[in-house]
Protein backbone atom coordinates (compact mmCIF):
# COMPACT_ATOMS: atom_id res chain seq x y z
CA UNK A 1 0.00 0.00 0.00
CA UNK A 2 1.54 3.34 -0.93
CA UNK A 3 2.38 5.56 1.75
CA UNK A 4 0.62 8.64 2.40
CA UNK A 5 1.67 11.96 0.78
CA UNK A 6 3.36 14.56 3.21
CA UNK A 7 1.75 17.31 4.46
CA UNK A 8 4.92 19.65 3.96
CA UNK A 9 4.58 18.14 0.28
CA UNK A 10 1.64 19.58 -0.26
CA UNK A 11 2.15 22.50 1.38
CA UNK A 12 5.25 23.24 -1.10
CA UNK A 13 2.72 22.36 -3.98
CA UNK A 14 0.03 24.62 -3.09
CA UNK A 15 2.56 27.14 -2.46
CA UNK A 16 4.16 27.12 -5.33
CA UNK A 17 0.91 26.48 -7.99
CA UNK A 18 -0.37 29.72 -9.68
CA UNK A 19 -4.65 29.23 -9.84
CA UNK A 20 -4.62 31.38 -13.03
CA UNK A 21 -2.85 29.11 -14.85
CA UNK A 22 -4.45 26.21 -13.70
CA UNK A 23 -8.12 27.12 -14.43
CA UNK A 24 -6.71 28.55 -17.77
CA UNK A 25 -5.83 25.64 -19.03
CA UNK A 26 -8.97 23.87 -18.79
CA UNK A 27 -11.55 26.83 -19.14
CA UNK A 28 -10.10 30.17 -21.76
CA UNK A 29 -10.12 32.69 -18.88
CA UNK A 30 -10.49 36.79 -19.76
CA UNK A 31 -8.57 39.27 -17.81
CA UNK A 32 -10.42 42.44 -16.24
CA UNK A 33 -8.85 44.43 -14.10
CA UNK A 34 -6.98 42.86 -11.22
CA UNK A 35 -9.09 39.49 -11.66
CA UNK A 36 -9.81 37.21 -14.74
CA UNK A 37 -13.26 35.74 -15.26
CA UNK A 38 -15.04 33.18 -17.70
CA UNK A 39 -18.57 31.88 -18.07
CA UNK A 40 -18.79 29.21 -15.10
CA UNK A 41 -17.59 25.30 -16.26
CA UNK A 42 -20.26 24.31 -13.20
CA UNK A 43 -23.21 25.18 -14.18
CA UNK A 44 -24.93 26.61 -17.44
CA UNK A 45 -24.86 30.70 -18.25
CA UNK A 46 -24.30 33.20 -20.55
CA UNK A 47 -22.70 35.87 -19.52
CA UNK A 48 -19.53 35.34 -16.99
CA UNK A 49 -19.89 35.74 -13.44
CA UNK A 50 -16.89 33.08 -12.73
CA UNK A 51 -14.07 35.19 -11.17
CA UNK A 52 -10.81 33.84 -10.64
CA UNK A 53 -8.55 35.96 -8.32
CA UNK A 54 -4.57 35.44 -8.82
CA UNK A 55 -4.01 37.57 -5.50
CA UNK A 56 -6.09 35.73 -3.68
CA UNK A 57 -4.97 32.15 -5.31
CA UNK A 58 -9.33 31.69 -5.35
CA UNK A 59 -12.38 31.33 -7.97
CA UNK A 60 -15.54 32.06 -7.03
CA UNK A 61 -18.73 31.57 -9.27
CA UNK A 62 -21.44 34.73 -8.42
CA UNK A 63 -24.02 32.75 -9.82
CA UNK A 64 -23.72 29.26 -8.76
CA UNK A 65 -21.76 30.11 -5.48
CA UNK A 66 -19.00 27.36 -6.66
CA UNK A 67 -15.56 28.30 -4.94
CA UNK A 68 -12.45 27.19 -3.71
CA UNK A 69 -8.58 26.88 -4.40
CA UNK A 70 -6.15 25.19 -7.84
CA UNK A 71 -6.75 21.80 -6.03
CA UNK A 72 -10.51 21.98 -5.58
CA UNK A 73 -10.77 23.35 -8.76
CA UNK A 74 -9.14 20.07 -10.08
CA UNK A 75 -11.28 18.39 -7.76
CA UNK A 76 -14.25 19.10 -8.68
CA UNK A 77 -13.78 19.87 -12.74
CA UNK A 78 -12.00 16.29 -13.10
CA UNK A 79 -14.22 14.61 -10.27
CA UNK A 80 -11.11 13.48 -8.72
CA UNK A 81 -10.75 12.70 -5.01
CA UNK A 82 -7.93 14.84 -2.33
CA UNK A 83 -4.88 12.32 -3.35
CA UNK A 84 -5.42 12.15 -7.45
CA UNK A 85 -6.17 15.90 -7.72
CA UNK A 86 -2.89 16.30 -5.98
CA UNK A 87 -1.09 13.86 -8.40
CA UNK A 88 -2.63 15.92 -11.28
CA UNK A 89 -1.22 19.16 -9.87
CA UNK A 90 2.10 18.10 -9.45
CA UNK A 91 2.11 16.67 -13.15
CA UNK A 92 1.23 19.81 -14.21
CA UNK A 93 4.59 21.14 -12.49
CA UNK A 94 6.88 18.01 -13.20
CA UNK A 95 7.01 17.18 -9.55
CA UNK A 96 7.16 13.74 -8.51
CA UNK A 97 4.65 12.81 -5.19
CA UNK A 98 6.80 11.51 -2.64
CA UNK A 99 5.29 9.04 -0.25
CA UNK A 100 5.94 8.15 3.70
CA UNK A 101 4.94 5.17 6.08
CA UNK A 102 2.94 5.81 9.37
CA UNK A 103 -0.19 7.17 10.24
CA UNK A 104 0.36 10.95 8.98
CA UNK A 105 -2.53 12.41 7.85
CA UNK A 106 -2.54 15.36 5.74
CA UNK A 107 -6.57 16.33 6.37
CA UNK A 108 -6.68 15.35 9.81
CA UNK A 109 -9.91 14.18 8.80
CA UNK A 110 -11.93 12.50 11.40
CA UNK A 111 -14.48 11.60 9.09
CA UNK A 112 -12.19 9.23 7.06
CA UNK A 113 -12.44 6.36 9.55
CA UNK A 114 -16.69 6.50 8.42
CA UNK A 115 -15.78 6.61 4.80
CA UNK A 116 -13.62 3.92 5.20
CA UNK A 117 -15.77 1.33 6.94
CA UNK A 118 -18.60 2.11 4.52
CA UNK A 119 -16.44 1.38 1.55
CA UNK A 120 -15.32 -1.72 2.82
CA UNK A 121 -19.13 -2.86 3.64
CA UNK A 122 -19.61 -1.82 -0.06
CA UNK A 123 -17.13 -3.95 -1.30
CA UNK A 124 -18.04 -6.55 0.91
CA UNK A 125 -21.78 -6.71 -0.33
CA UNK A 126 -21.06 -6.58 -3.88
CA UNK A 127 -18.49 -9.42 -3.53
CA UNK A 128 -21.67 -11.33 -1.11
CA UNK A 129 -24.25 -10.33 -3.96
CA UNK A 130 -21.98 -12.81 -6.62
CA UNK A 131 -22.03 -15.70 -3.80
CA UNK A 132 -26.13 -15.66 -3.51
CA UNK A 133 -27.95 -17.03 -6.64
CA UNK A 134 -31.26 -15.79 -4.98
CA UNK A 135 -30.43 -12.16 -4.97
CA UNK A 136 -28.86 -12.83 -8.68
CA UNK A 137 -32.36 -14.28 -10.01
CA UNK A 138 -33.97 -11.14 -8.25
CA UNK A 139 -31.89 -8.73 -10.23
CA UNK A 140 -32.40 -11.16 -13.74
CA UNK A 141 -36.39 -10.89 -12.87
CA UNK A 142 -36.04 -7.36 -12.61
CA UNK A 143 -34.60 -6.90 -15.94
CA UNK A 144 -30.90 -5.85 -14.53
CA UNK A 145 -27.24 -7.19 -15.68
CA UNK A 146 -24.56 -7.96 -13.77
CA UNK A 147 -22.62 -5.03 -16.14
CA UNK A 148 -25.07 -2.44 -14.63
CA UNK A 149 -25.09 -4.18 -11.28
CA UNK A 150 -21.17 -3.40 -11.31
CA UNK A 151 -21.25 0.13 -12.53
CA UNK A 152 -23.31 0.67 -9.59
CA UNK A 153 -21.45 -1.50 -7.41
CA UNK A 154 -24.68 -3.09 -6.18
CA UNK A 155 -24.47 -5.78 -3.34
CA UNK A 156 -26.72 -8.11 -1.15
CA UNK A 157 -26.66 -8.31 2.96
CA UNK A 158 -26.94 -11.50 3.77
CA UNK A 159 -29.45 -12.33 6.64
CA UNK A 160 -27.70 -12.47 9.60
CA UNK A 161 -27.34 -9.98 11.96
CA UNK A 162 -23.60 -9.69 12.03
CA UNK A 163 -22.58 -10.07 8.95
CA UNK A 164 -20.78 -6.21 8.52
CA UNK A 165 -19.71 -6.37 12.35
CA UNK A 166 -18.62 -10.26 12.13
CA UNK A 167 -15.78 -9.44 9.57
CA UNK A 168 -12.52 -10.68 9.96
CA UNK A 169 -10.03 -8.49 11.50
CA UNK A 170 -12.46 -5.62 12.54
CA UNK A 171 -10.66 -3.70 15.32
CA UNK A 172 -12.83 -1.68 18.00
CA UNK A 173 -12.65 1.59 16.20
CA UNK A 174 -14.21 -0.04 13.11
CA UNK A 175 -17.01 -1.02 14.74
CA UNK A 176 -17.36 2.50 16.69
CA UNK A 177 -17.16 3.22 12.76
CA UNK A 178 -19.96 0.87 11.72
CA UNK A 179 -22.11 2.93 14.83
CA UNK A 180 -21.28 6.33 13.67
CA UNK A 181 -21.85 5.49 10.30
CA UNK A 182 -24.96 3.60 10.34
CA UNK A 183 -24.02 0.56 9.05
CA UNK A 184 -25.02 -0.83 12.37
CA UNK A 185 -27.44 -0.37 15.50
CA UNK A 186 -26.77 -0.25 19.35
CA UNK A 187 -29.54 -2.56 21.31
CA UNK A 188 -27.25 -1.70 24.61
CA UNK A 189 -23.70 -0.13 25.72
CA UNK A 190 -22.42 -4.42 24.77
CA UNK A 191 -24.90 -5.14 21.72
CA UNK A 192 -24.77 -3.98 18.52
CA UNK A 193 -26.52 -5.53 15.47
CA UNK A 194 -25.95 -4.99 11.90
CA UNK A 195 -28.50 -2.50 10.31
CA UNK A 196 -29.18 -4.20 6.70
CA UNK A 197 -30.15 -7.60 6.69
CA UNK A 198 -31.50 -9.54 3.58
CA UNK A 199 -31.76 -6.64 1.45
CA UNK A 200 -30.26 -5.93 -2.03
CA UNK A 201 -27.74 -3.05 -0.94
CA UNK A 202 -27.32 0.42 -3.11
CA UNK A 203 -24.26 2.46 -2.13
CA UNK A 204 -24.61 6.27 -2.04
CA UNK A 205 -22.00 7.87 -3.20
CA UNK A 206 -21.37 11.64 -2.95
CA UNK A 207 -19.99 13.99 -5.49
CA UNK A 208 -16.46 12.43 -5.01
CA UNK A 209 -17.53 8.99 -5.79
CA UNK A 210 -17.03 7.68 -1.72
CA UNK A 211 -19.69 6.14 -0.63
CA UNK A 212 -21.30 7.70 2.38
CA UNK A 213 -24.39 5.54 3.10
CA UNK A 214 -26.86 2.75 1.75
CA UNK A 215 -30.41 2.17 0.79
CA UNK A 216 -31.54 -1.52 1.28
CA UNK A 217 -34.40 -3.37 -0.36
CA UNK A 218 -35.90 -6.23 1.39
CA UNK A 219 -35.48 -9.21 -1.08
CA UNK A 220 -38.79 -11.36 0.03
CA UNK A 221 -41.77 -9.51 1.52
CA UNK A 222 -41.25 -7.50 4.84
CA UNK A 223 -41.45 -3.85 6.40
CA UNK A 224 -39.74 -1.31 5.50
CA UNK A 225 -40.38 -2.28 1.53
CA UNK A 226 -36.62 0.18 1.66
CA UNK A 227 -34.35 1.34 4.06
CA UNK A 228 -32.40 3.92 3.96
CA UNK A 229 -28.88 4.98 6.25
CA UNK A 230 -30.01 7.33 9.12
CA UNK A 231 -28.68 10.68 9.33
CA UNK A 232 -25.01 10.45 10.10
CA UNK A 233 -21.89 12.92 10.08
CA UNK A 234 -21.20 11.59 6.48
CA UNK A 235 -24.79 11.38 5.05
CA UNK A 236 -27.61 14.12 4.64
CA UNK A 237 -30.86 12.72 3.27
CA UNK A 238 -31.67 15.95 2.14
CA UNK A 239 -28.55 16.84 0.23
CA UNK A 240 -27.42 14.07 -1.44
CA UNK A 241 -28.96 12.20 -4.64
CA UNK A 242 -28.94 8.30 -5.26
CA UNK A 243 -27.13 8.68 -8.82
CA UNK A 244 -25.47 11.57 -9.29
CA UNK A 245 -22.14 10.57 -9.10
CA UNK A 246 -22.78 7.76 -11.62
CA UNK A 247 -24.54 9.97 -14.07
CA UNK A 248 -21.62 12.74 -13.95
CA UNK A 249 -19.22 9.86 -14.55
CA UNK A 250 -21.10 8.54 -17.45
CA UNK A 251 -22.22 11.57 -19.23
CA UNK A 252 -19.34 14.22 -20.01
CA UNK A 253 -21.78 16.73 -21.12
CA UNK A 254 -24.98 16.28 -18.90
CA UNK A 255 -28.16 18.32 -20.55
CA UNK A 256 -30.81 17.19 -18.40
CA UNK A 257 -31.66 15.40 -15.57
CA UNK A 258 -34.06 13.08 -14.53
CA UNK A 259 -35.47 12.80 -11.13
CA UNK A 260 -36.94 9.61 -9.99
CA UNK A 261 -38.33 8.20 -6.80
CA UNK A 262 -36.84 5.06 -6.14
CA UNK A 263 -32.92 3.55 -6.36
CA UNK A 264 -34.50 0.53 -8.65
CA UNK A 265 -35.75 3.66 -11.25
CA UNK A 266 -32.42 4.82 -11.68
CA UNK A 267 -30.74 1.89 -12.31
CA UNK A 268 -33.53 0.76 -14.42
CA UNK A 269 -33.09 3.67 -16.96
CA UNK A 270 -29.38 3.60 -16.92
CA UNK A 271 -29.83 -0.19 -17.93
CA UNK A 272 -31.79 1.02 -20.90
CA UNK A 273 -29.57 3.96 -22.37
CA UNK A 274 -30.81 6.78 -19.97
CA UNK A 275 -27.61 7.32 -17.82
CA UNK A 276 -28.48 10.72 -16.30
CA UNK A 277 -31.40 9.86 -13.86
CA UNK A 278 -30.71 10.24 -10.13
CA UNK A 279 -32.98 9.39 -6.95
CA UNK A 280 -34.08 11.13 -3.55
CA UNK A 281 -33.20 9.38 -0.61
CA UNK A 282 -37.12 8.57 0.60
CA UNK A 283 -37.63 12.34 1.06
CA UNK A 284 -39.32 15.15 -0.87
CA UNK A 285 -37.11 16.73 -3.37
CA UNK A 286 -35.60 19.42 -1.47
CA UNK A 287 -34.50 23.48 -2.04
CA UNK A 288 -31.02 21.70 -1.68
CA UNK A 289 -30.74 18.96 -4.11
CA UNK A 290 -32.19 21.38 -6.73
CA UNK A 291 -29.83 24.37 -6.22
CA UNK A 292 -27.35 21.30 -6.70
CA UNK A 293 -28.56 19.89 -9.57
CA UNK A 294 -29.21 23.13 -11.60
CA UNK A 295 -25.61 24.29 -11.08
CA UNK A 296 -24.70 21.52 -13.47
CA UNK A 297 -27.52 20.86 -15.87
CA UNK A 298 -29.88 23.57 -17.22
CA UNK A 299 -32.68 21.26 -17.44
CA UNK A 300 -34.35 18.77 -14.41
CA UNK A 301 -37.65 17.08 -15.33
CA UNK A 302 -39.47 15.43 -12.44
CA UNK A 303 -40.74 12.11 -13.17
CA UNK A 304 -43.74 10.39 -10.69
CA UNK A 305 -46.21 8.62 -10.87
CA UNK A 306 -49.25 9.81 -12.20
CA UNK A 307 -51.84 8.86 -8.78
CA UNK A 308 -52.91 11.49 -5.51
CA UNK A 309 -49.24 10.51 -4.35
CA UNK A 310 -46.91 11.58 -7.13
CA UNK A 311 -49.35 14.57 -7.88
CA UNK A 312 -48.55 15.48 -4.51
CA UNK A 313 -44.94 14.96 -4.40
CA UNK A 314 -44.65 16.57 -7.99
CA UNK A 315 -46.20 19.87 -5.65
CA UNK A 316 -43.53 19.87 -3.45
CA UNK A 317 -40.92 19.52 -5.35
CA UNK A 318 -42.09 22.28 -7.62
CA UNK A 319 -42.47 24.74 -4.32
CA UNK A 320 -39.25 23.66 -3.79
CA UNK A 321 -38.00 24.45 -7.00
CA UNK A 322 -39.12 28.27 -7.35
CA UNK A 323 -36.76 30.20 -5.16
CA UNK A 324 -33.61 27.96 -6.44
CA UNK A 325 -34.82 28.70 -10.53
CA UNK A 326 -33.59 31.26 -12.69
CA UNK A 327 -32.93 32.17 -16.57
CA UNK A 328 -31.75 29.32 -17.60
CA UNK A 329 -32.88 26.86 -15.72
CA UNK A 330 -35.57 24.80 -17.10
CA UNK A 331 -37.38 22.87 -14.81
CA UNK A 332 -40.49 20.41 -16.41
CA UNK A 333 -42.52 17.30 -15.25
CA UNK A 334 -43.16 14.04 -16.21
CA UNK A 335 -46.32 11.94 -14.92
CA UNK A 336 -46.53 8.19 -15.67
CA UNK A 337 -49.34 6.27 -16.74
CA UNK A 338 -51.90 4.56 -13.28
CA UNK A 339 -49.79 1.74 -12.32
CA UNK A 340 -46.27 2.39 -13.92
CA UNK A 341 -42.74 3.62 -12.89
CA UNK A 342 -39.90 4.61 -14.26
CA UNK A 343 -38.42 0.85 -13.98
CA UNK A 344 -41.76 -0.94 -15.06
CA UNK A 345 -42.17 1.80 -18.18
CA UNK A 346 -38.86 1.85 -19.87
CA UNK A 347 -38.89 -1.70 -19.62
CA UNK A 348 -41.98 -2.26 -21.69
CA UNK A 349 -41.48 0.79 -24.28
CA UNK A 350 -37.50 0.62 -24.80
CA UNK A 351 -35.30 4.22 -24.20
CA UNK A 352 -36.27 5.54 -27.82
CA UNK A 353 -40.34 5.89 -26.29
CA UNK A 354 -39.52 7.05 -23.17
CA UNK A 355 -36.92 9.78 -23.44
CA UNK A 356 -39.71 11.03 -26.38
CA UNK A 357 -42.02 11.23 -23.14
CA UNK A 358 -39.14 12.75 -21.32
CA UNK A 359 -39.03 15.27 -24.42
CA UNK A 360 -42.96 16.03 -24.14
CA UNK A 361 -42.61 16.67 -20.42
CA UNK A 362 -44.91 19.75 -18.95
CA UNK A 363 -43.12 23.01 -18.06
CA UNK A 364 -43.09 24.58 -14.77
CA UNK A 365 -45.35 27.11 -15.25
CA UNK A 366 -48.26 24.83 -17.07
CA UNK A 367 -47.62 22.50 -14.52
CA UNK A 368 -48.54 25.21 -11.48
CA UNK A 369 -50.87 27.07 -13.20
CA UNK A 370 -53.22 23.59 -14.34
CA UNK A 371 -52.50 22.55 -10.54
CA UNK A 372 -53.79 26.09 -9.13
CA UNK A 373 -56.62 26.42 -11.54
CA UNK A 374 -58.47 22.98 -10.83
CA UNK A 375 -61.67 23.07 -9.66
CA UNK A 376 -61.83 26.98 -9.99
CA UNK A 377 -64.36 28.14 -12.50
CA UNK A 378 -62.26 31.09 -15.01
CA UNK A 379 -65.02 32.38 -16.52
CA UNK A 380 -66.55 33.88 -13.45
CA UNK A 381 -64.44 36.77 -12.30
CA UNK A 382 -64.47 35.14 -8.50
CA UNK A 383 -62.44 32.09 -10.06
CA UNK A 384 -60.19 34.22 -11.87
CA UNK A 385 -59.56 36.41 -8.55
CA UNK A 386 -59.13 33.49 -6.59
CA UNK A 387 -56.50 31.50 -9.17
CA UNK A 388 -54.33 35.21 -8.98
CA UNK A 389 -54.38 35.04 -5.07
CA UNK A 390 -53.12 31.50 -5.13
CA UNK A 391 -50.58 32.18 -7.52
CA UNK A 392 -49.22 35.57 -6.41
CA UNK A 393 -47.11 34.42 -3.13
CA UNK A 394 -45.76 31.37 -5.21
CA UNK A 395 -44.91 33.63 -8.20
CA UNK A 396 -42.89 35.81 -5.81
CA UNK A 397 -40.54 33.22 -4.66
CA UNK A 398 -39.17 33.71 -8.48
CA UNK A 399 -36.07 35.38 -8.95
CA UNK A 400 -36.72 38.54 -11.15
CA UNK A 401 -35.87 37.56 -14.53
CA UNK A 402 -37.59 36.69 -18.09
CA UNK A 403 -38.77 33.23 -16.61
CA UNK A 404 -41.09 35.16 -13.71
CA UNK A 405 -42.31 37.96 -16.21
CA UNK A 406 -43.04 35.22 -18.77
CA UNK A 407 -44.96 33.18 -16.06
CA UNK A 408 -46.89 36.56 -15.18
CA UNK A 409 -48.26 37.28 -18.38
CA UNK A 410 -49.43 33.59 -18.71
CA UNK A 411 -51.67 34.08 -15.97
CA UNK A 412 -52.17 37.54 -17.04
CA UNK A 413 -54.06 36.09 -20.19
CA UNK A 414 -55.82 33.29 -18.13
CA UNK A 415 -57.77 35.35 -15.71
CA UNK A 416 -57.83 38.28 -18.17
CA UNK A 417 -55.91 41.11 -16.69
CA UNK A 418 -52.94 43.02 -18.17
CA UNK A 419 -49.81 41.67 -16.78
CA UNK A 420 -48.95 45.01 -15.52
CA UNK A 421 -52.00 45.48 -13.68
CA UNK A 422 -51.13 42.00 -12.00
CA UNK A 423 -47.47 42.34 -11.69
CA UNK A 424 -48.39 45.12 -9.36
CA UNK A 425 -50.28 43.20 -6.87
CA UNK A 426 -47.62 40.56 -6.75
CA UNK A 427 -44.93 41.29 -3.65
CA UNK A 428 -41.07 41.73 -4.92
CA UNK A 429 -39.04 38.55 -5.09
CA UNK A 430 -37.67 37.46 -1.56
CA UNK A 431 -34.42 36.09 -3.64
CA UNK A 432 -34.69 39.91 -5.50
CA UNK A 433 -30.25 40.64 -4.70
CA UNK A 434 -29.33 43.39 -2.47
CA UNK A 435 -26.30 45.20 -2.78
CA UNK A 436 -24.36 45.48 0.93
CA UNK A 437 -21.21 47.06 1.20
CA UNK A 438 -17.95 46.48 3.61
CA UNK A 439 -15.93 49.57 2.83
CA UNK A 440 -17.53 50.76 -0.25
CA UNK A 441 -17.09 47.75 -1.75
CA UNK A 442 -19.95 45.39 -3.26
CA UNK A 443 -20.45 42.04 -1.90
CA UNK A 444 -22.40 39.24 -2.88
CA UNK A 445 -25.76 39.07 -1.17
CA UNK A 446 -25.87 35.07 -0.91
CA UNK A 447 -21.97 35.04 0.54
CA UNK A 448 -22.41 37.88 3.56
CA UNK A 449 -21.08 37.19 6.36
CA UNK A 450 -21.43 39.40 9.32
CA UNK A 451 -18.27 41.27 10.25
CA UNK A 452 -16.50 41.21 13.62
CA UNK A 453 -13.17 42.18 14.57
CA UNK A 454 -12.12 38.11 15.04
CA UNK A 455 -13.41 37.28 11.50
CA UNK A 456 -11.80 40.65 10.27
CA UNK A 457 -8.22 39.08 11.56
CA UNK A 458 -9.12 35.86 10.18
CA UNK A 459 -9.90 37.31 6.58
CA UNK A 460 -6.98 39.40 6.35
CA UNK A 461 -4.56 36.37 7.60
CA UNK A 462 -6.11 34.19 5.13
CA UNK A 463 -5.71 36.62 2.49
CA UNK A 464 -2.69 37.75 2.80
CA UNK A 465 -0.40 35.27 5.12
CA UNK A 466 2.70 37.28 5.60
CA UNK A 467 0.88 39.87 8.05
CA UNK A 468 1.51 36.99 10.52
CA UNK A 469 5.57 37.74 11.20
CA UNK A 470 4.73 40.99 12.11
CA UNK A 471 2.16 41.34 14.25
CA UNK A 472 1.86 39.06 17.29
CA UNK A 473 -1.47 38.05 19.16
CA UNK A 474 -1.74 39.49 22.07
CA UNK A 475 -0.91 36.87 24.81
CA UNK A 476 -3.86 37.37 27.10
CA UNK A 477 -6.16 36.52 24.22
CA UNK A 478 -4.54 32.80 24.07
CA UNK A 479 -6.54 32.11 26.62
CA UNK A 480 -10.11 33.57 25.81
CA UNK A 481 -12.58 31.74 25.05
CA UNK A 482 -14.34 34.41 22.94
CA UNK A 483 -15.73 33.04 19.83
CA UNK A 484 -13.68 32.53 16.90
CA UNK A 485 -10.12 33.00 18.86
CA UNK A 486 -9.15 29.51 18.55
CA UNK A 487 -9.26 29.29 14.97
CA UNK A 488 -7.50 32.71 14.32
CA UNK A 489 -4.85 31.64 16.64
CA UNK A 490 -4.68 28.38 14.67
CA UNK A 491 -4.27 30.06 11.44
CA UNK A 492 -1.94 32.29 12.92
CA UNK A 493 -0.09 29.76 14.02
CA UNK A 494 -0.26 27.74 11.16
CA UNK A 495 1.02 30.37 8.76
CA UNK A 496 4.45 30.81 11.06
CA UNK A 497 4.93 26.94 11.14
CA UNK A 498 4.78 26.23 7.40
CA UNK A 499 5.85 29.41 6.02
CA UNK A 500 2.39 29.52 3.79
CA UNK A 501 2.96 32.54 1.05
CA UNK A 502 -0.43 31.64 -0.49
CA UNK A 503 -4.05 31.70 0.53
CA UNK A 504 -4.22 28.03 -0.78
CA UNK A 505 -2.68 26.74 2.05
CA UNK A 506 -5.01 27.23 4.54
CA UNK A 507 -8.03 27.06 2.44
CA UNK A 508 -6.84 22.88 2.11
CA UNK A 509 -5.42 22.85 5.47
CA UNK A 510 -9.16 23.43 6.92
CA UNK A 511 -10.55 21.14 4.11
CA UNK A 512 -13.48 19.08 5.19
CA UNK A 513 -13.08 20.51 8.90
CA UNK A 514 -15.92 22.01 10.77
CA UNK A 515 -14.38 25.50 10.35
CA UNK A 516 -14.41 25.48 6.23
CA UNK A 517 -17.64 27.19 5.53
CA UNK A 518 -16.18 30.26 7.28
CA UNK A 519 -13.23 30.07 5.79
CA UNK A 520 -14.54 29.90 2.46
CA UNK A 521 -16.54 32.84 3.10
CA UNK A 522 -13.99 35.13 4.68
CA UNK A 523 -12.29 33.79 1.54
CA UNK A 524 -14.37 35.66 -0.84
CA UNK A 525 -14.61 39.26 1.30
CA UNK A 526 -13.54 41.69 -1.21
CA UNK A 527 -10.85 43.34 1.14
CA UNK A 528 -10.03 46.60 -0.19
CA UNK A 529 -6.83 46.96 -2.20
CA UNK A 530 -4.60 48.85 0.18
CA UNK A 531 -0.19 49.08 1.00
CA UNK A 532 0.90 46.78 3.52
CA UNK A 533 1.32 49.19 6.41
CA UNK A 534 -2.53 49.93 5.81
CA UNK A 535 -3.02 46.02 6.03
CA UNK A 536 -1.06 45.74 8.89
CA UNK A 537 -2.66 48.36 10.75
CA UNK A 538 -6.11 47.00 9.93
CA UNK A 539 -4.73 44.09 11.60
CA UNK A 540 -3.13 45.21 14.97
CA UNK A 541 -6.83 47.58 15.25
CA UNK A 542 -8.28 44.49 15.29
CA UNK A 543 -6.39 42.59 18.04
CA UNK A 544 -6.76 45.92 19.97
CA UNK A 545 -10.26 45.76 19.79
CA UNK A 546 -10.44 41.92 20.57
CA UNK A 547 -8.30 42.38 23.42
CA UNK A 548 -10.49 45.24 24.49
CA UNK A 549 -13.23 43.44 24.60
CA UNK A 550 -11.84 40.90 26.42
CA UNK A 551 -10.83 42.92 29.24
CA UNK A 552 -14.77 44.44 29.21
CA UNK A 553 -15.93 40.57 29.52
CA UNK A 554 -13.40 39.86 32.31
CA UNK A 555 -14.15 43.00 33.85
CA UNK A 556 -17.79 41.98 34.04
CA UNK A 557 -17.34 38.71 35.06
CA UNK A 558 -15.21 39.61 38.32
CA UNK A 559 -17.95 42.52 39.21
CA UNK A 560 -20.78 39.82 39.01
CA UNK A 561 -18.67 37.18 40.99
CA UNK A 562 -17.82 40.36 43.53
CA UNK A 563 -21.61 40.67 44.21
CA UNK A 564 -22.40 37.14 45.18
CA UNK A 565 -18.91 36.18 47.25
CA UNK A 566 -15.51 37.33 47.78
CA UNK A 567 -12.98 37.87 45.32
CA UNK A 568 -9.39 36.03 46.40
CA UNK A 569 -6.49 38.62 46.39
CA UNK A 570 -5.55 37.97 42.99
CA UNK A 571 -8.58 38.72 41.53
CA UNK A 572 -8.74 41.80 43.18
CA UNK A 573 -5.35 42.87 42.10
CA UNK A 574 -6.53 41.92 38.35
CA UNK A 575 -9.74 44.01 38.75
CA UNK A 576 -7.88 47.08 39.91
CA UNK A 577 -5.33 46.65 36.75
CA UNK A 578 -8.67 46.01 34.28
CA UNK A 579 -10.15 49.45 35.70
CA UNK A 580 -6.73 51.30 35.02
CA UNK A 581 -6.79 49.78 31.65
Amino acid sequence: MAGRIPQQFIDDLINRADIVDVVDSRVALKKRGKEHIACCPFHNEKSPSFTVSQSKQFYHCFGCGAHGTALGFIMEYERLDFVDAIEVLAAEYHIDVPREQGSFNPQQDDKKPLYEILEKASLNFANELKKTPRAVEYLKQRGLSGEIAKDFQMGYAPDSWDFTLGQPGLSKEDKTACLKSGLSIEKSPQKHYDRFRDRIMFPIRDRRGRTIGFGGRILDKGEPKYLNSPETPVFHKGEELYGLYEARQSVKDLKRIVIVEGYMDVVALAQHGIKYAVATLGTATSETQISKLSRIVPELIFCYDGDAAGKKAAWRALENSLSVLRDGIQARFLFLPDGEDPDTLVRQEGQQAFEQRLSNATPLSDFMLQHLSEDLDLSSADGCGRLSEKAKPLISKIEDGVFKDLLVNQLSKMIGLSSSSLQQHIPESKNKTQTPHYNNRAVSAKHQISMTPTRLAIALLLQHPSLAKECEIPEQLLSSDMPGLKLLIQIHKTILQTDAISPSVLVERWRDTIDAPVINKLMQLDIPEAKKDTQLASLKDAFKNLLQKHKDERLQELLNKSRTSELSSDEKSELSQLYQS
